[in-house]
């Protein structure tokens, strides 16, 4: 079963930008890329560095671990580059007025 958790405002994230939020004892990164809004788990399956502090291709809706350089596609969690081999845990977003939300598996 799932639902549709509120993580952040969407004038909190504005273009181009990322914000991390926690669900539980689960990091996960809001990107807003054009305007629409993606969130992955915030940890390279590569290693354990934080996603939202790497950097943002908005031409390409992916990002790039700052650590090791993996990157990986906002839409589908895909790896794109190695060393990482693993996507990451991709969530559907929705908004509803200003509130973003994200659906979480119960």
């Amino acid at each position: 079963m799932s639902r549709m958790v509120p993580v952040a405002r969407a004038g909190e994230i504005g273009a181009g930008a990322v914000k991390q939020v926690w669900v539980g004892d689960e990091p996960i990164a809001i990107f807003n890329v054009g305007d629409e809004y993606f969130a992955i788990s915030d940890n390279c399956t590569h290693e354990d560095t934080p996603l939202s502090e790497g950097f943002l291709d908005e031409d390409e809706c992916d990002v790039e671990c700052p650590l090791h350089g993996s990157r990986f596609d906002l839409r589908t969690g895909k790896t794109l580059t190695l060393p990482a081999i693993f996507p990451v845990r991709v969530f559907e977003v929705t908004v509803e007025g200003d509130e973003i939300k994200i659906e979480i598996e119960d």
